[in-house]
């Protein structure tokens, strides 16, 4: 009875080596899915957020993180001034500025079709 054992044993050992390689194929998948789904999304967001700020100049209607709407009214190299409402004017560091509808409204406006 030992020997039906032991040879069993043997058996489940030799298929055991050649499953070296094939175990990573499914963590390649997975990463690769990973990329396409997460990764380059959220890269190819941020990098648009990033020329979206180098784009902003005076006048410019913007919307911050905080959802406040306002208008450039001065800029350095790392902040805004952007005017809240009249005479109230708030500095605000510029990848504070989440969207700038100005910009948005001109690319969408783009795609539209102007037969109406």
């Amino acid at each position: 009875m030992t020997s039906i054992a032991y040879a069993m044993g043997q058996g489940g050992a030799a298929s055991g080596q050649g499953g070296g390689f094939a175990a990573f194929i499914p963590l390649v998948l997975m990463f690769v899915i990973f990329y396409f789904l997460l990764i380059r999304p959220q890269q190819k967001k941020a990098k648009e957020h990033r020329e979206m700020i180098a784009n902003l100049k005076k006048g410019d209607k913007i919307v911050t993180s905080g959802g406040i709407y306002g208008i450039i009214t001065g800029m350095d190299d790392n902040t805004i001034t952007v005017e809240i409402a009249e005479k109230v004017r708030v500095k605000l560091n510029r990848a504070n500025v989440a969207v700038a509808p100005s910009q948005s409204a001109k690319t969408a406006d783009t795609g539209k079709d102007k037969t109406s």
